[in-house]
């Protein structure tokens, strides 16, 4: 389980009496008294106490060279397949390597703080590229083999890993070199602080292990994005029919389906009731050429962007949704179920559900630089830390 996605009580039960769960090195602060800061030394020294305990009680393997990997997982009717190892972290200061987020200080402090207390990189970062025959026969072909691993954990996602020959090891990174760009689709915080904990250990021991970053490339026409939604704690003081009523004012709004049927359509849940908001009518062909203002480059078209500077920003207050507490947000792996039952609770007063980014936009807006809006992506299924490792 990726470190990031659960909570430190959710991280706590999935690790509940199972002693070889990776959690208790990637949150080791599930093993100290509860309301431990998880930022606290005790937490860096307890990963690594914790980490130590799982390579004894566990042995892991350690390659005498380097090696690369093909990861496939598998959910429902969905498969993708993608090549693990480790990726240059040159490229990526250079721009070889894209990003489309901007990561947050704090959260690159703890996994920087993590990677050089265990002295080692243990959560991979997830990569997409344009596909590429050459790239995907060298795939199939090491897929032919019998896996390393192959186990289905309890999400239901089935986990794969091949280890790939010598000779086309060689074949792969060449036919890797071909590639374009890689393109970074999760794992921002990862990527940046394996960059920052590079730094520190090249003036203290020159060129290293740490010169990469560990990571998964997947194909483009592999990879599953889903929407990431919102829910708000308030309405801002308006009643539901008030929030209704002001919408009308300035967009089409009808009964409508819980998950939206296409682009520029936001779904809305509030006052017990599912309400399509034609969010994206207005600007129908925004970068296109004629539209009047397809200079301002593919992130304007998306839903998120258009939510924000329109609805919750300027209808239910709330400016930065990086640090304003009356926003949550919700993977679209939970169901449009979590986001009824969060209003009706009373732990929400609305709840919006978005129409998926698309692999292209990601790409496109990598492509020029641009930056999209915070949790605009949920990617799954995710990847598992703990399955392989890049040790310093």
């Amino acid at each position: 389980m990726p470190y990031d996605v659960v909570t430190t009580g959710e991280a706590a039960a999935l690790a509940h009496g199972n002693p070889l769960s990776f959690l208790h090195v990637s949150r080791a602060e599930i093993d100290l008294p509860a309301g431990t800061d998880p930022y606290a030394d005790a937490v860096y020294d307890r990963a690594v106490e914790n980490f130590r305990s799982l390579k004894n009680a566990a042995p892991l393997v350690t390659e005498d060279d380097a090696s690369l990997y093909v990861y496939r997982l598998r959910t429902g009717q969905h498969v993708q397949t993608g090549v693990a190892g480790c990726f240059s972290l040159d490229e990526y200061d250079a721009g070889g390597i894209k990003k489309h987020e901007r990561t947050r200080r704090d959260k690159e402090d703890d996994r920087t703080r993590h990677m050089l207390a265990i002295q080692a990189q243990t959560g991979p970062v997830f990569l997409t590229y344009r596909a590429m025959d050459g790239v995907g026969d060298l795939v199939e072909r090491a897929t032919a083999k019998a896996p390393l691993f192959d186990f289905t954990a309890d999400d239901g996602v089935q986990h794969v890993l091949w280890a790939v020959a010598p000779a086309d090891s060689r074949n792969l990174r060449e036919a890797f070199d071909a590639v374009p760009a890689l393109y970074i689709a999760d794992g921002h915080h990862r990527a940046a602080s394996a960059a920052r904990a590079r730094e520190q250990l090249r003036s203290q021991s020159g060129p290293g292990p740490w010169d990469a970053f560990l990571g998964v490339a997947f194909p483009h026409d592999q990879v599953q994005i889903l929407a990431y939604n919102r829910i708000v704690k308030d309405l801002a003081g308006a009643s539901p029919d008030q929030l209704l009523t002001r919408l009308r004012q300035q967009f089409r709004v009808e009964p409508g389906p819980a998950v939206p049927v296409q682009r520029g359509d936001v779904s809305m849940y509030v006052g017990g009731r599912w309400h399509t908001i034609g969010i994206g009518d207005r600007w129908s062909g925004i970068g296109d050429q004629g539209s009047g203002i397809g200079d301002r480059g593919p992130f304007d078209r998306l839903d998120v962007d258009l939510l924000q500077e329109h609805v919750l920003s300027p209808i239910l207050a709330i400016g930065d949704i990086r640090t304003d507490k009356r926003i949550d947000f919700v993977g679209g792996a939970r169901g449009t179920r979590f986001l009824e039952e969060a209003v009706s609770s009373g732990r929400a007063a609305a709840a919006f559900s978005l129409f998926p980014v698309s692999v292209d936009d990601l790409m496109s807006i990598s492509d020029e630089g641009g930056i999209m809006p915070p949790k605009s992506t949920w990617f799954e299924p995710k990847l598992r830390d703990g399955l392989l490792s890049n040790a310093f």
